[in-house]
C-alpha cells in the first residue's frame, strides 16, 4: 500500500464510528434489554477513544521509552534490543544465499540468487517443513537435527543456476522468530520458548552453535552468517527495494518495530562505533505499556487471563492474535446482560478465542444491504441460526470500535518511531522521502485497519511533513530478508569489494 495522498477524502473508521452507533441505537427501542445494550456500546465507545491529542502522548511516551531502553538494559518496558545489524542490503549484493525460517510449528529453507541492482532477486526457491509434535517439547539434539537433515536434503536439489565458486563456503541467514538474546550478528542465546515448544536444554543455549552442531552432524558445510528477527528481515527486505527505509513494523497474528538508529545515539553499546555509523534497533514493542493507552475492562480481564499477566500490553490491543477475542469478550457481556441472542447464551461464545481476527475482518467488510457475511459468520462460528438487521448492526459497530483502536495506536508508535529519528517534522531543503515496510496478515488483509493506520499517520504528521513519509508492504521479510542479510554481512563481502 502507498502513502494516502494529501487531501484524502477518505475517513477514518474514528470518525465513522460515532454515526454507526448512531444510526444502530437510533433504529433500536430505547428500553429494556435494548437500552443496555447500547449502553455497553456507549462505553466500549468512549473507552477506546483515540482523539488526535491522545494518540501523541502515546507517541511522546513511546519516544521516552525508546530513550530509556537505549540508555541502558532493562531500563524500559521496550526492550531495544541490539540486532548487530550495522549493514542492511544496498542492492548491489551478488550471489546465491541460503535462509532458515523458524518461527511456528513449520519451518522454511530457501535458497535465493542475488543480481544486484540490474537483477534483484533472479530466482528464489523454498521448501515448507512441519515439525513432528513430539520434536516440539523433546532434546534439542532431536529437533536441530530434524532441522539439519531438511536443509541438507534442500541443498542437495541445488540446480544449475545456483553455482558456488571454488573453494566457497554457503551462506545462511538464520531468522529465528523466539526471544533470543544476541550475542553478535551470529550468536544469541534462547531466553525462553513461545508458541508451543518446550526444549529445556535449548533455553540458555546458542541457537546458532546448536544449528550449527546438527550441521556437521549431518555432514552439511554451512556458515551461518546472521541471526536475525522477521522484525530486523522486514526492515532488511524494504531496504533492499528501497533506500529510504527507516523502519519495519509487523502487524500480524504479534506485532513488532525494529527501526536504523545512529549508532552514537545507544549509550548501552560499548563496542567499537560500525563503519556505516547505523544499528538497527529491534524494538520489541509489544510489550509497551503507558498510562496513556486507551485500556476497556474487556483488555484488563483478557490481560488477566492471558499466559503473560502484565506483558505485551499494546500487543494485546492492536495485533491480530486478539481483536477477534475483544469482541468475543464484548458480545459475550452483550449476551450476560442484555439476553443479546435471545434467552440463552450461545455455548460456543464461551469459547476464548473461537471469534479470529479473520472473521471479525470479514464482517466488518460486509457492504451487502441486509449484512449477510455478518448474519453467516455468526451462524457458522457460534452456532446462532438467526439474527436480525439491528444485531447485526452492532456487530459491524464494535468491529469498527476495536480496529480503529488498535490501528490509530498503531500508527501513533510509528510516529513515536519517526519523532525519535528526527522525521516527523519536515526540514527546509530535505527531499528524502521516509519510508516504513510493513509486513504481516493484518496489515495486508484487514483492509479497514491499513487504511485507518494510514490516515491517522497522516492526520499525526501534518500534510506538510506527511508528504515525505510513505508506507509501504514488504512482503515476505522473515525469508528473503534473512537471505539478503546473510548477503551483506558475507564472509567473502571484502574479497568481491577488491575484486
Amino acid at each position: 500500500m502507498g502513502k494516502v495522498a494529501v487531501g484524502a477524502t477518505v475517513v477514518c473508521a474514528a470518525a465513522v464510528c460515532a454515526a454507526a452507533v448512531f444510526i444502530v441505537r437510533r433504529r433500536m427501542q430505547s428500553s429494556g434489554k435494548w437500552a443496555r445494550v447500547i449502553e455497553i456500546l456507549r462505553v466500549l465507545e468512549e473507552d477506546c477513544a483515540t482523539p488526535i491529542a491522545k494518540l501523541k502522548q502515546v507517541a511522546d511516551a513511546m519516544t521516552v521509552e525508546m530513550h530509556a531502553g537505549l540508555a541502558s538494559e532493562g531500563g524500559s518496558k521496550l526492550k531495544m534490543l541490539i540486532s548487530y545489524v550495522d549493514n542492511l542490503p544496498s542492492g548491489e549484493e551478488h550471489g546465491f544465499f541460503y535462509a532458515l525460517d523458524l518461527g511456528g510449528t513449520n519451518f522454511r529453507v530457501m535458497r535465493v540468487l542475488l543480481g544486484g541492482k540490474q537483477g534483484r532477486v533472479v530466482k528464489q526457491e523454498f521448501e515448507e517443513v512441519s515439525i513432528p509434535p513430539h520434536l516440539m517439547t523433546g532434546g534439542s539434539d532431536e529437533l536441530f537435527n530434524f532441522i539439519a537433515e531438511a536443509l541438507a536434503k534442500f541443498v542437495a536439489t541445488e540446480g544449475e543456476d545456483f553455482h558456488l565458486p571454488a573453494g566457497r563456503q554457503r551462506e545462511l541467514g538464520f531468522t529465528f522468530s523466539f526471544p533470543v538474546r544476541q550475542t553478535s550478528l551470529s550468536s544469541g542465546t534462547l531466553i525462553k520458548w513461545t508458541k508451543g515448544f518446550s526444549i529445556e536444554d535449548t533455553v540458555g543455549a546458542d541457537v546458532v552453535g546448536e544449528l550449527v552442531k546438527a550441521m556437521e552432524r549431518v555432514g552439511l558445510d554451512m556458515n551461518v552468517t546472521a541471526l536475525v528477527n522477521d522484525t530486523v528481515g522486514t526492515l532488511a527486505g524494504g531496504r533492499y527495494y528501497n533506500s529510504d527505509v527507516v523502519a519495519a513494523v509487523i502487524l500480524g497474528t504479534g506485532t513488532n518495530a525494529a527501526y536504523v538508529e545512529r549508532a552514537h545515539a545507544i549509550p548501552k553499546w560499548h563496542g567499537l562505533l560500525p563503519k556505516s555509523g547505523e544499528m538497527v534497533i529491534n524494538m520489541e514493542w509489544g510489550n509497551f505499556r503507558s498510562s496513556h493507552l486507551p485500556l476497556t475492562e474487556y483488555d484488563h480481564s483478557l490481560d488477566f487471563e492471558s499466559l503473560n499477566p502484565g506483558e505485551q500490553i499494546l500487543e494485546k490491543i492492536i495485533s491480530g492474535m486478539y481483536l477477534g477475542e475483544i469482541l468475543r469478550r464484548v458480545l459475550l457481556k452483550m449476551a450476560e446482560e442484555a439476553a443479546f441472542f435471545g434467552d440463552t447464551i450461545p455455548q460456543k461464545l464461551r469459547i476464548p478465542f473461537i471469534i479470529r481476527t479473520p472473521h471479525m475482518s470479514a464482517m466488518h467488510s460486509d457492504t451487502s444491504p441486509d449484512l449477510k457475511v455478518v448474519g453467516s459468520k455468526l451462524k457458522d462460528i457460534l452456532e446462532v441460526s438467526t439474527t436480525s438487521l439491528k444485531m447485526r448492526k452492532v456487530v459491524i459497530s464494535i468491529c469498527n470500535i476495536i480496529a480503529t483502536r488498535g490501528a490509530r495506536l498503531s500508527a501513533a508508535g510509528i510516529y513515536g518511531i519517526l519523532k525519535k529519528i528526527g522525521k516527523d517534522v519536515p526540514k527546509e531543503g530535505e527531499t528524502q522521502k521516509s519510508v516504513i515496510a510493513m509486513d504481516g496478515g493484518l496489515f495486508e488483509h484487514y483492509t479497514q485497519f491499513s487504511e485507518c493506520m494510514e490516515i491517522s499517520l497522516k492526520e499525526l504528521l501534518g500534510d506538510e511533513a506527511s508528504e515525505s513519509v510513505e508506507v509501504i508492504h514488504s512482503n515476505d521479510g522473515s525469508g528473503v530478508g534473512a537471505a539478503l542479510l546473510a548477503a551483506s554481512h558475507s564472509q567473502y563481502l571484502e574479497d568481491s569489494e577488491t575484486s
